[in-house]
């Protein structure tokens, strides 16, 4: 199946795919047989990439819970046999704390905003607040030798990103660039330091 042939809807107050989820989107890679969580799952897109790349069960998590809606309805429509689950949550908070996943996507809200109003797009003061929650949360529900996949803007501090992760112990590396007029995004692949 060919992901730019699928017909994604816009959640109420939820985000449409973008050059951003199309970036992370055709990054992921073969996870045949993994289990797998879409954080931030939106429209779908990213839950519909894992499945279409072999993973053998997708959590899907969203603080929306349109747009918790809009992934399930996509997933029923293109993968109707596959093994999904949906939870309404903000970042980890109700997620299973004895699952661990061998992949995770995350493509947060990172808009520098002064407040935020729109959980969709806004990421705080530099766009990092929901990021940094994320990088701060993540890494107990990493399997030992599971990868995150996890987009960014320049906006919001590249070292800074970087830095965080070394200092968690974990092998940051980017794998994708895109430019944009004002910005450029960004695929960063982490895993945890074997050593």
């Amino acid at each position: 199946m060919q992901l730019e042939d699928v017909q994604f809807e816009e959640p109420v107050n939820g985000y449409y795919p973008r050059e951003d989820s199309w970036l992370l989107a055709n990054h992921l890679p073969d996870v045949s047989g993994k289990k797998c969580l879409d954080m931030g799952s939106g429209s779908g897109i990213q839950t519909i990439a894992l499945l279409n790349n072999g993973a053998a069960s997708v959590t899907c998590v969203d603080v929306n819970i349109h747009a918790l809606a809009a992934t399930k309805k996509i997933v029923e429509h293109v993968f109707r046999d596959a093994t999904v689950r949906y939870v309404e949550s903000n970042l980890f908070e109700k997620v299973d704390r004895e699952e661990r996943f061998d992949v995770i996507t995350f493509n947060p809200p990172y808009v520098p905003s002064e407040e935020i109003k729109w959980m969709e797009t806004d990421g705080g003061k530099k766009g990092r607040e929901t990021i940094d929650r994320f990088l701060e949360q993540f890494s107990p529900f990493l399997a030992p030798k599971g990868t995150v996949f996890l987009l960014q803007t320049s906006l919001n501090g590249i070292q800074t990103t970087e830095q965080k992760l070394k200092r968690m112990k974990m092998n940051a590396k980017i794998i994708a660039r895109k430019k944009l007029s004002f910005e450029e995004l960004l695929v960063w692949k982490i895993t945890r330091n074997e050593t």
